[in-house]
């Protein structure tokens, strides 16, 4: 039984457009995104079989790819909602989200710099990767994190609440080998609502984490 399931698009393949064209965001949803929750389910049934067998001798390379494929199932998820045909700008509080807008602005100086500073990370994750911005809460403060892959260089425990995927595969069928204007191009679309609801909901659970003294 599956565990893991390819959620909806919340809206349809030329939603985005002129940013993304329809040709990538059905690409990367229904192929990419889809092959992350496949290989999620089956690094979970191979995980079964060995504990069933009692044999552990590619444990390394299982756990990997779980983390490999769950976490790119969890970016992705995240990925979709972030972005809207009708978004761009920058969060304020005539739009219901001063709590985000404060929040980057006490953990960045500005917006200018927060923004700045996301699309650099964005820009120059080596190899393949994601820019994120994170609720961490051991501090409660907003940060950036540069991801390799899916799920190395964060620090533990942080939520993502603002993701731009830097794989090829989310751009270069529009922008050839141009990820700066496409991350740049990025920001046109980021929705802000719903990156503000998951900066709130992080903030309630926030708590949770097992804090040092």
């Amino acid at each position: 039984m599956a565990v893991y399931t390819l959620p909806e698009l919340p809206y349809d393949y030329a939603a985005l457009e002129p940013v993304i064209n329809p040709q990538i965001v059905e690409l990367h949803h229904d192929k990419h995104h889809a092959a992350y929750v496949k290989g999620a389910n089956d690094t979970l049934e191979q995980l079964a079989e060995a504990r069933d067998k009692e044999q552990w001798g590619a444990i390394n390379g299982l756990e990997k790819n779980l983390a490999f494929h769950l976490s790119g199932h969890i970016l992705h998820s995240i990925y979709w909602h972030n972005m809207t045909g009708d978004g761009g700008g920058e969060p304020l509080a005539a739009d219901g989200v001063g709590d985000l807008a404060d929040a980057i602005a006490e953990s960045f100086g500005s917006f200018a710099g927060f923004k700045a500073q996301l699309t650099k990370a964005s820009a120059t994750t080596q190899g393949s990767g994601w820019g994120v911005l994170a609720y961490e809460p051991l501090s409660g403060r907003l940060i950036v994190e540069q991801v390799y892959d899916h799920q190395g260089n964060v620090g533990q425990g942080s939520t993502p609440i603002l993701v731009f995927d830097a794989w090829e595969h989310a751009f270069y069928l529009q922008y050839k080998n141009q990820k700066v204007d496409f991350i740049d191009a990025m920001w046109a679309v980021v929705n802000w609502q719903d990156v503000a609801r998951r900066y709130a909901a992080a903030k309630e659970r926030g708590d949770s984490l097992l804090l040092a003294p």
